[in-house]
């Protein structure tokens, strides 16, 4: 059954998911970044190169040729081609999760975003999904 992960209370939701997928890469896990929003994958993109010094995230988007070699895949693609971690930035939950070994989710601080986090968490516990939940404190 697939493990999740929810990580509430994130004022920069990117800048979290950097974290978060540096931290999985470091442990030797491959990483699909969910979104339909494709501001949000361009953004985050850009950022993946940029927000540390000292860590490197080799990543791509889904319909890259290197995607079957490249660690971390950005987009909305269901045929992927590994089952490690799948991270949710997307409001839905993404249909195709269960296939993957680990769910990672982050709720930010809008009211908008709180609220579609909470309908998600719901949708995981109604199913029996054992839940981690990890408050995010201001730093």
């Amino acid at each position: 059954m697939t493990e999740i992960d929810f990580y509430s209370g994130s004022e920069d939701k990117l800048h979290t998911a950097c974290r978060l997928v540096a931290k999985a890469l470091r442990k030797g896990f491959k990483v699909m970044i969910y979104s339909t929003d494709t501001t949000m994958i361009e953004r985050l993109d850009k950022l993946l190169w940029t927000f540390s010094s000292i860590d490197f995230i080799p990543h791509c988007r889904a319909d890259d040729k290197l995607a079957d070699v490249t660690p971390v895949i950005l987009g909305y693609a269901a045929n992927l081609p590994h089952d490690d971690v799948l991270l949710n930035l997307d409001p839905e939950n993404p249909s195709f999760f269960s296939r993957f070994r680990r769910l990672i989710e982050i709720a930010g601080t809008t009211p908008e975003d709180t609220q579609a986090a909470r309908k998600r968490y719901r949708f995981y516990q109604d199913r029996g999904y054992e839940i981690r939940h990890h408050k995010l404190g201001a730093v």
